[in-house]
């Protein structure tokens, strides 16, 4: 398998609106493939011609080096949509057992597994389910014949922060074991745990593609320099990576912050004999806004 997801151009349009424009990316066999936008940016309309649930308008898909609208790729497959719609009279055992016999006998040890983990009562209507329970449905659904490839639209909507815990470190056993993730989602600590990259998709457009490493190593925005005595900040303006250098804090500190590598900033302090050095680290959440930000430039 060349790879587990491939699309060139790939492209939706109704009428005058463009949902998803030009969208060309790769997936590896074993990768997790972070999804990142705004509402209504196209995440989720990539994700149902992923799968051939609609067809685009032009450009192409494949799935396992597959059709998405394949049977046979499809039973490899662990969708969650982001919205669930099944029958209000359907328990959530009777889905279970419908889903799984179109793939295979479905694996009542795992199907098990999950419910407990989940904390799901199957014998009720799906009707009479909070959407947080119905969530559960649809990710035991999507994990319970072991898939090849999982698309998950927003996973943890709403599931409570234990339920989230929970799916996260399914999603690791999952990929550990192998199976790769293609996910779209708004809650960074599960893009961070499990993403070996991002794409930022934006009005429709892939804006910009990344990996984890990167994005970790951007979230280190400020140097705290502490010294012997004040320190002129005029030392540190113009080096390699430096964007600031601020010296209202303590008497004997100065700010450095950061916008690429931090080693001509370190060399420096360490020739002024700096006495101590600490990190700020950015919030996840920050680095993806300010991205969002310098996309639309």
């Amino acid at each position: 398998m060349r790879h587990a997801i491939e699309t060139h151009g790939l492209t939706k349009q109704w009428g005058d609106l463009v949902a998803v424009d030009d969208l060309s990316i790769r997936v590896e066999a074993g990768e997790c493939y972070a999804f990142l936008g705004r509402n209504g940016s196209g995440k989720s309309t990539t994700a149902r011609m992923l799968l051939d649930f609609i067809r685009p308008t032009r450009g192409t898909a494949r799935v396992l080096d597959g059709a998405g609208g394949d049977p046979n790729i499809r039973a490899r497959v662990g969708y969650l949509p982001g919205d669930l719609n099944l029958a209000g009279n359907t328990t959530a055992h009777e889905a279970f057992m419908f889903f799984g016999s179109l793939a295979a006998t479905p694996d009542r040890r795992r199907l098990d597994d999950l419910i407990e983990r989940f904390g799901l009562d199957p014998t009720r209507p799906v009707r009479e389910l909070s959407t947080g329970n119905r969530r559960k449905v649809g990710l035991i659904l999507a994990f319970m014949g072991r898939p090849e490839l999982l698309i998950l639209d927003e996973p943890t909507s709403g599931l409570d922060p234990v339920l989230q815990e929970e799916f996260r470190e399914l999603l690791a056993e999952r990929k550990a074991e192998g199976a790769t993730i293609w996910l779209t989602s708004h809650v960074m600590a599960e893009v961070e745990r499990v993403a070996d990259r991002v794409g930022l998709i934006r009005d429709g457009r892939l804006a910009r593609e990344l990996t984890m490493a990167d994005l970790r190593r951007q979230t280190t925005g400020r140097v705290v320099f502490t010294f012997a005595g004040r320190t002129d900040p005029a030392a540190f303006e113009g080096l390699p990576g430096v964007q600031e250098v601020d010296a209202g804090g303590e008497a004997d500190e100065l700010t450095v912050t950061l916008n690429g590598s931090a080693a001509a900033a370190l060399s420096t302090a360490g020739r002024l004999g700096a006495t101590a050095v600490r990190t700020e680290r950015r919030d996840l959440d920050d680095v993806f806004l300010d991205l969002f930000e310098e996309s639309r430039r």
